[in-house]
């Protein structure tokens, strides 16, 4: 049997192929967006904040400011599936829950849970076995939104969970999972892991695609194939692909916007990348970006092709090959500077990697950059108020460029500009 008689046999697996294809669907605009995986690293370097202030006891009771709404908020923003992760942790008042606020016991029962995930292997006994012992302690309000957290420490062995998930899980399967308990969540997990393993080769094994996959079954985006044979009702799911697939062809101002707006992000890339060389640095692309097209180039044409040893032996290296742009003294192969572009990317995940850069490398002079459209300077402000950004924020001085001062200065700062005092007088402190 052909994949073309699979294809047409098994409806469910025309459908993933659709959304596979479906230029507005998840796995083009979330999963195989560039940002995403840029965006493990740091949140797991988030959460191991989380459980050591919860070790040490100076985590607090209240959830505003904390560090772990640091976590769940840089998880939000990260596209349409985790849109709205971080309402679970939000303290409600009149319920009291999440109950890890105000009870001690249960704060530490739940820094153990995420010190369990960080420090196991990935085996998936031994997650399952941290999701269980956290359920023992039945804590109010902590249930399967945790999922989430933990999907960026395990992506292949524990897929996020939200109420589209469930209701896409639900009418793809015909299964009853209820949403808020972790029973039905690991039972979903055992059912989502086997529609993985049968669609392997249209999913991935990173459990973000088929989740992403339940979730636009669940908002509505398709329908379902029928779960039992029949020809009338199967019929009517083809006509409502047929539409979806319309529905598509319509978007592609959308599509175009998204691309434009990459496209922004890659062209201040490459000013800083000329402006580097221009003002007598080496230059450091971030890895997942040295191919994007660029001035008749690629963006990393002329760029560094490796970091010194010391870096790339650096405990933060996985953070450190993906910032943005990096200026590298030539001399002795030390991070001089580094910019992290937020055109509108996650101002959390940008902060959270040069947080990881700064404190791993602890240099002695680092200069950072936040550089973005200028609506965005009281964001980052925001943000860098934060006591999980302190320490960088302040001893580091982190800096912002608005994108309209680096375009009215950047010629002149590569004709007649040297070292790092030009950008620097253009930047400033963002409060």
């Amino acid at each position: 049997m052909n994949a073309q008689q699979t294809t047409a046999e098994d409806p469910l697996r025309r459908l993933v192929a659709r959304w596979r294809e479906d230029p507005s669907g998840t796995y083009q605009t979330w999963f195989l967006w560039e940002e995403r995986i840029k965006n493990f690293r740091s949140i797991a370097q988030g959460i191991r904040v989380v459980v050591s202030e919860i070790e040490a006891g100076t985590f607090g009771n209240v959830y505003r400011g904390s560090s772990l709404e640091t976590v769940v908020k840089s998880i939000a923003e990260q596209r349409q599936v985790f849109r709205g992760a971080d309402h679970a942790f939000l303290w409600k008042p009149k319920l009291r829950i999440p109950d890890i606020y105000e009870d001690p016991e249960n704060q530490k029962a739940f820094g153990r849970f995420l010190q369990a995930c960080i420090g196991c292997s990935g085996k998936e006994s031994e997650v399952v076995d941290a999701i269980q012992a956290l359920d023992r302690h039945a804590i109010k309000g902590v249930g399967p939104a945790s999922a989430n957290i933990l999907y960026f420490l395990h992506p292949t062995v524990i897929p996020p969970s939200n109420t589209k998930i469930v209701k896409g899980y639900n009418a793809i399967t015909g299964a009853k999972v209820k949403l808020g308990r972790w029973d039905g969540y690991l039972a979903m997990r055992r059912g989502i892991l086997e529609i993985n393993d049968r669609y392997r080769d249209l999913f991935s094994n990173d459990l973000g695609a088929v989740a992403g996959f339940l979730f636009d079954v669940g908002s509505g985006r398709y329908l379902a194939p029928p779960l039992e044979p029949d020809e009338a009702l199967l019929a009517e799911w083809e006509k409502e692909l047929a539409e979806v697939r319309a529905e598509s062809a319509r978007a592609d101002r959308a599509i175009q916007k998204a691309q434009d707006e990459d496209h922004t992000h890659t062209e201040i890339q490459g000013w800083l990348r000329d402006l580097g060389m221009a003002v007598g640095f080496d230059v450091w692309i971030a890895s997942n970006d040295i191919n994007r097209p660029y001035d008749g180039g690629r963006l990393a044409d002329g760029c560094l092709g490796m970091l010194a040893e010391r870096l790339r032996a650096s405990p933060s290296f996985d953070a450190i090959r993906l910032i943005d742009v990096l200026w590298v003294d030539p001399q002795n192969g030390r991070v001089s500077a580094a910019f992290e572009v937020e055109h509108t990317t996650s101002i959390y995940s940008g902060i959270l990697r040069m947080s990881d850069l700064a404190l791993g490398l602890e240099h002695d002079e680092l200069a950072l950059f936040l550089v973005a459209p200028d609506s965005r300077e009281s964001d980052i402000s925001d943000q860098l108020r934060r006591p999980a950004f302190s320490r960088v924020a302040d001893q580091l001085a982190v800096r912002f460029i608005a994108y309209s001062d680096l375009k009215k200065n950047r010629d002149a700062i590569a004709r007649f500009g040297q070292g790092l005092k030009p950008i620097e007088a253009i930047a400033r402190r963002p409060w």
